[in-house]
């Protein structure tokens, strides 16, 4: 995973500013379904805001822990918030010659 740069990050960050989270934390925490649902999330979306409405003292924690499971980066953490990024793979479709 690429570090980013300081220009894309504050790219980033504007554009989270607008965004209302996502997904939210609740009481079964960092379960393989949630990871699922972020990653699905993240390849649809790019940008992701996260709420931490559960488990709000381990977040310091679980937030680092989500972007590895995830394969994204932390954006900022505000709060009981975290945004994350994963940039988008391109798909090129080969076509076979004739």
């Amino acid at each position: 995973m690429e570090k980013l740069t300081n220009p894309e990050l504050r790219k980033l960050k504007a554009q989270a500013q607008l965004l209302e989270p996502m997904f939210k934390v609740g009481k079964a925490g960092l379960s393989e379904a949630f990871v699922k649902s972020v990653a699905d999330g993240l390849a649809h979306h790019e940008l992701v805001k996260v709420k931490f409405v559960e488990f709000k003292d381990e977040k310091k924690t679980l937030a680092p822990e989500l972007a590895d499971k995830t394969s994204s980066h932390i954006i900022m953490r505000v709060g009981n918030v975290v945004v994350l990024y994963r940039a988008k793979t391109v798909v090129t479709a080969t076509v076979p010659p004739v």
